[in-house]
Order: C-alpha cells, then sequence, then structure tokens
C-alpha cells in the first residue's frame, strides 16, 4: 500500500469531517495501517478496546436466534464479540478491503461471523433484515453520519436494537486534561511509529475526535432517524461512550 498522506497538517488544521473527499481519505489512511491497527488499539487504550466492545454487545441484550450487521467492522474485533456471545450470525462490513483482509484472518469455515465489502450510508442489506446494528469507532468516519443512521434503521426490524461505539471527551476537568495531553501530542507520535504510517491516520484521529458531534448531537441525530429508548453509557472516564437506541415495534 502506497503510504503517500491521506491528511497534512493544511487539511488537519481545520475540520476534517468537511472535506469534499474525506471518503477516499479515509480508506486510504486505513489501508495503510491495517495489519498494526489491532497492535495499536490494544496499546493505546491500555488494553481497554475489547472491554468497551464487550460492554457494547451487552447493551444490546444479543440471543442466540439474532441476526447482527457489524458496520465499519474493521478487522472485525466486534463481530468477534458478538459471536462470542452466541447469536445466530454475524455481517461485518466495511468500506476498505484491506481491514476485511486481516479481519477474514481472525475466523474459520464454521464461524457464523462473514465479512463482506459495503459502505455504511448504501448497506448491501434488505429492509428489516437485521436484529442488530453496530458500529465501533466508525460513525464519525462516515461522510454523512445521518444517513448512515437513516440505513441503520431501514435494516433493523421493528424492535432491533442500535449500538454506535465511539470515542469521546472526559468530562472531569482533571481527567480532560490528561487526556487531551496524551490524545493529542503522545498518541499521534507513537502510534505514527508502530505502524510506519505515513498517511497522517493517526494525527487525523484526536482532530476527528475533537471536531465530531457532542453526546446531546449524536443522541438528537439518533432521535430524528427514528430511534426510541436512547441512552449514552460512558466508559472509562467518557473516554468511549456507548450509545444505544431501538426501532420501534
Amino acid at each position: 500500500m502506497s503510504q503517500t498522506p491521506a491528511w497534512n497538517d493544511a487539511d488537519l488544521a481545520g475540520n476534517p469531517h468537511e472535506a469534499a473527499d474525506k471518503a477516499r481519505r479515509v480508506e486510504h489512511m486505513f489501508a495503510c495501517i491495517a495489519r498494526s491497527y489491532d497492535l495499536n488499539n490494544r496499546v493505546h487504550s491500555l488494553w481497554r478496546d475489547q472491554a468497551w466492545r464487550r460492554a457494547a454487545v451487552r447493551m444490546t441484550r444479543p440471543t442466540p436466534e439474532d441476526v447482527v450487521l457489524d458496520v465499519a467492522c474493521g478487522t472485525g474485533d466486534l463481530s468477534l464479540a458478538f459471536s462470542q456471545a452466541g447469536v445466530q450470525r454475524v455481517l461485518g462490513v466495511d468500506f476498505t478491503v484491506d481491514m476485511l483482509k486481516v479481519a477474514k484472518t481472525k475466523t474459520s469455515d464454521a464461524s457464523p461471523v462473514h465479512y463482506a465489502a459495503g459502505d455504511a450510508m448504501n448497506l448491501p442489506l434488505a429492509d428489516a433484515s437485521a436484529d442488530i446494528a453496530s458500529i465501533a469507532f466508525g460513525i464519525r468516519n462516515v461522510t454523512s453520519p445521518a444517513r448512515a443512521l437513516g440505513e441503520f434503521f431501514r435494516v433493523l426490524r421493528p424492535g432491533g436494537r442500535l449500538v454506535v461505539l465511539e470515542f469521546s471527551l472526559p468530562c472531569n476537568a482533571l481527567c480532560r486534561w490528561a487526556y487531551l495531553f496524551y490524545f493529542n501530542h503522545i498518541l499521534p507520535r507513537t502510534a505514527t511509529l508502530i505502524a510506519r504510517d505515513r498517511s497522517g491516520a493517526y494525527r487525523y484521529l484526536p482532530r476527528s475526535v475533537n471536531t465530531f458531534l457532542s453526546r446531546e448531537q449524536l443522541v438528537g441525530m439518533m432521535q430524528t432517524a427514528g430511534f426510541v429508548n436512547i441512552a449514552a453509557r460512558p466508559l472509562t472516564f467518557g473516554i468511549a461512550v456507548a450509545y444505544v437506541g431501538e426501532k420501534p415495534r
């Protein structure tokens, strides 16, 4: 994979979510970091990322009959967490082929987890065909989060559950200061070294979180899409938040 920059200093001086070619840039940067993605997730979350995913799974109340759609599945960690919870079937969808290649190495032919290339804003599923929809650390990377939430609503059956796991900022002032110092100044350097990345992925990461929707705005967007019984649960001092909602019966 060519290591040409997806994001440079000029791009990140403003709001990266407003880039007209954001989708192309996001796909390119994830292709560049796919092989080191899991290692960086573990190291820079202090091994909390898997616990966040397990918490997100529990919040959807999975059953053995459930069909799960995991959008922006990346290397498949959340898809696998749903599988381990005993659901019937999981379809992981991502538009970066290199990430899917890594995900597929983690599953056997007998696994209930399957993967397909696809776009969160135009999902390759029929209406009302899934019981649970999920997206972990991906809604921020979608060109139009509102359109993606509308697609999640469309493919869920009545009574279906959605969980959105995304980075946030701690509410406590001291925790927030310490986290922002780490997130803005340390993580971009160490993650870039681990990934040997030249795409700018780990400089985009903090900038994309700091300029993304607030918790209240994301909850409001879920309401506008039609979801009800919405809750936002902070995880690890609010570094991550799991948003859950239901499609009315």
